[in-house]
């Protein structure tokens, strides 16, 4: 989140003002008045702020467990790469799927998104091995095997 150190300033002394002046006057503030200065005060969330809060949000059964941090943020990771698995596929279908490409154009772009494609598998196979590992160096209980296993299937 980003904001203009002046500008909140600036804002802040603003309804400073309005209230002072009220309390002075001893007459209360107008719904309007009100409305104003929450409005001047409003705070909007940049899209890499939303994105991360959505993230957050859709990690929440992750961060809730029982399980060691560094369980948490392998399980984070598989979750994500999985999700950017889904996304590449669903770019190849796209590919494969137009007719409006001529084939040479066509082949490249197949090419290429198979390459990612197998790239992130890679990656996934990679952090589940690591997550096997570092399963076996934690010594769960039953109990986070368990919770482990639910929350990889997700």
């Amino acid at each position: 989140m980003r904001l203009e150190s002046t500008q909140l300033s600036t804002r802040m002394n603003l309804s400073l003002e309005r209230k002072s002046a009220a309390a002075e006057s001893g007459v209360e503030s107008s719904e309007a008045d009100k409305q104003a200065l929450r409005d001047s005060l409003r705070v909007s969330l940049s899209e890499l702020g939303k994105a991360r809060s959505a993230a957050a949000e859709k990690n929440r059964d992750i961060d809730e467990s029982s399980l060691p941090d560094v369980l948490k943020d392998l399980l984070k990771r598989i979750r994500e790469i999985k999700a950017q698995i889904e996304a590449k596929k669903a770019e190849l279908q796209e590919v494969m799927q137009d007719q409006s490409l001529d084939p040479e154009a066509k082949r490249i772009r197949i090419e290429a998104l198979q390459g990612e494609l197998a790239s992130l598998q890679g990656a996934l196979s990679s952090a589940n091995a690591t997550l096997i590992k570092t399963m076996r160096e934690q010594d769960l209980s039953d109990q986070q095997m368990q919770e482990v296993a639910g929350l990889v299937m997700k």
